[in-house]
């Protein structure tokens, strides 16, 4: 891959992530995707080990990064993912939320992560952050959404003080699909992806 220009950042919009990269690398369209975004299993590596790992777009940001994550085997069996490492555990903040498409369609859904050093649940709160994406399989026959769940992508990054958002769906584009029904009792998966999963979704 040419060297980048100076100004140069990898820096593409949520709806890019899941409606581009995350499908392209589901559908093995492009081979050369893993050289922007590499496939590494990130809950083996601490998160500042991560940096050197990434594509080739990547290197040298000093803020975020983007990986493809395969499934654990005992997530596809619909168990809980393993998220510790050596020196600290990955913890979900919040409940997942839909991505958008420019029109107002959803594309995907997005979880967030924040990394603690030590062991739950008395671990130090870090700087470090994750989203993950999954994207969802279009099915006009039902309004149920299905959640790929073979593969993720996740971005990592650190918290900089930057005014500077990601975005989650466009601006200006009128009302958003009314608010999801997110029920995390009983759902073996831990953070409510089994009842978004059953919940409809305007199209």
């Amino acid at each position: 891959m040419e060297e980048m220009l100076t100004g140069f950042r990898f820096y593409p919009t949520e709806e890019e992530l899941v409606s581009f990269y995350l499908h392209s690398k589901l559908e093995e369209k492009r081979l050369e995707i893993n050289r922007v975004i590499p496939v590494v299993n990130v809950y083996q590596l601490e998160p500042w080990h991560l940096p050197k790992h990434s594509g080739e777009l990547c290197r040298g940001d000093s803020e975020q990064w983007f990986f493809f994550v395969p499934s654990q085997e005992r997530e596809v069996r619909g168990g809980r993912p393993c998220r510790t490492t050596a020196s600290g555990y990955w913890k979900a903040t919040g409940s997942p939320s839909y991505v958008y498409s420019s029109d107002s369609k959803v594309i995907g859904v997005k979880k967030s992560m924040v990394f603690y050093k030590g062991k739950a649940p008395t671990g130090r709160k870090t700087k470090w952050k994750m989203n993950e994406y999954r994207a969802i399989e279009e099915d006009f026959n039902t309004s149920i959404p299905k959640l790929r769940h073979e593969l993720s992508l996740c971005r990592v990054y650190v918290v900089s003080g930057s005014s500077r958002a990601f975005d989650r769906r466009p601006s200006g584009l009128g009302p958003p699909p009314p608010p999801m029904i997110i029920n995390q009792e009983n759902d073996s998966r831990g953070d409510g992806e089994k009842a978004m999963e059953e919940a409809p979704i305007r199209r």
